[in-house]
């Protein structure tokens, strides 16, 4: 089955912008062309492709057309780049927060360095990342998930090691012989989908403490946990300085949880991708523990 890039074209531009109008703007036609686009591919797959609601929604049997519109993209723009035509190629990524403010920063300087080569970069929880690839969103991404998401090629990274941490003070006015009293200290999570203070809890026997804190900056999380706002899973990156400073302490009886990072990335002949695949991984070497515990 064939299917046109104009109309692959069009349908990205509709997930991206929401609306038919929208894209239609963007590419420089009418909306009513927008429509017949649409209604051309639907027929060409035999499946209704756009949810006409506010704002446009692209259904399950469009993901795929939309990631191939995409991959289309991708290669058109480095086509072009290559002959000298000025393109600009867009590398959209997916990364946690907490990879991104520590081991994956050399990345962003070896991207800095590659021509014509735009970095977008979507920050989502390693947990949820694999569906931003099955959507078609971005084209690579730092996930927790080892099963590869269809068109997919995925590889180990490492394992980024968190540790139930707080201040020094905080820990003392909580503690409870050789532990702390894990249902009543109170606690900072990044955001709703945060759960690996819950991990350790459960491990204790506790349910979330009466004060729990939510504070969706990693920066910011990291100082909310110095600062004595509460106890938090902090990375090793981020721990080992402050506790040689005295700023940061183990929770007695917390055990480290590490967390499995996988690269996935589209399986497409692209240089930009490649190369930027080779930075992810030898930053990978150096700022993460072990593939293997």
């Amino acid at each position: 089955m064939r299917f046109d890039p104009a109309q692959l074209e069009t349908l990205v531009a509709i997930s991206e912008e929401g609306t038919f109008e929208a894209a239609a703007r963007r590419l420089h036609v009418t909306p009513s062309a927008v429509s017949q686009r649409v209604r051309a591919l639907e027929q060409a797959a035999g499946q209704v492709l756009v949810g006409r609601t506010t704002p446009a929604t692209v259904t399950a049997a469009g993901e795929p057309l939309v990631r191939l519109g995409r991959q289309l993209r991708l290669l058109a723009s480095e086509a072009a780049a290559t002959l000298g035509a000025g393109e600009v190629v867009e590398l959209a990524v997916a990364v946690n927060a907490d990879s991104l403010a520590t081991w994956l920063r050399p990345v962003l300087r070896a991207v800095a360095t590659l021509p014509a080569v735009a970095l977008r970069l979507r920050i989502e929880d390693q947990g949820y990342s694999h569906d931003l690839l099955r959507r078609g969103d971005v084209l690579a991404a730092v996930t927790a998930e080892g099963a590869p998401v269809q068109g997919c090629a995925v590889e180990p990274l490492g394992r980024l090691r968190y540790t139930p941490a707080a201040a020094p003070w905080l820990v003392d006015r909580h503690r409870r012989g050789r532990s702390v009293d894990w249902a009543r200290i109170p606690m900072v999570v990044f955001n709703e989908k945060d759960h690996l203070q819950d991990e350790v809890l459960a491990a204790h026997g506790a349910t979330r403490p009466p004060v729990v804190h939510r504070v969706p900056s990693t920066a910011d999380f990291h100082e909310a946990v110095r600062a004595g706002l509460g106890w938090g899973m902090i990375p090793a990156p981020q721990l080992e300085p402050d506790r040689a400073d005295g700023l940061l302490v183990r929770l007695p009886g917390g055990r480290p949880v590490d967390v499995p990072l996988f690269w996935q990335r589209w399986r497409l002949d692209s240089p930009a991708l490649a190369a930027l695949s080779d930075e992810v991984r030898a930053a990978a070497a150096l700022g993460l523990g072990p593939r293997r515990p």
